[in-house]
């Protein structure tokens, strides 16, 4: 198993930018695929950025490309999701995922417990 605790999140103003970060402990790291997911009020989760087990491939939701990266250092077993130019509707608690065989937006078996980002207009 792998637990997750993601970090970073808070109050920012539109057009500014954060940067979380999720570690994970347990088994190796390097062995999971990590994605970024978020859930705003009265809203479903969804999807927003892929990264590969070596780091090599990622991929992100329309919403995001060109704002956000994900990125991963396995040596700190920590994945990364810098955000930029951030917008109101980017208000939501995200949560980072794992799997050893997720493929983007699917097949996810572990989840943090998400943290909160709110960005004012």
């Amino acid at each position: 198993q792998v637990q997750l605790v993601e970090s970073g999140g808070g109050l920012v103003q539109a057009g500014g930018s954060l940067k979380l970060s999720c570690a994970a402990s347990g088994r190796t790291f390097s062995s999971y695929a990590m994605g970024w997911f978020r859930q705003a009020p009265g809203k479903e989760r969804e999807f927003v950025a892929f990264i590969s087990r070596s780091g090599g491939s990622t991929y992100y939701a329309d919403f995001v490309k060109g704002r956000f990266t994900i990125s991963r250092d396995n040596a700190k077993n920590t994945v990364y999701l810098q955000m930029n130019s951030l917008k109101p509707e980017d208000t939501a608690v995200y949560y980072c995922a794992a799997g050893e065989l997720a493929g983007t937006t699917y097949g996810y078996n572990y989840w943090g417990q998400g943290t909160q980002v709110t960005v004012s207009s």
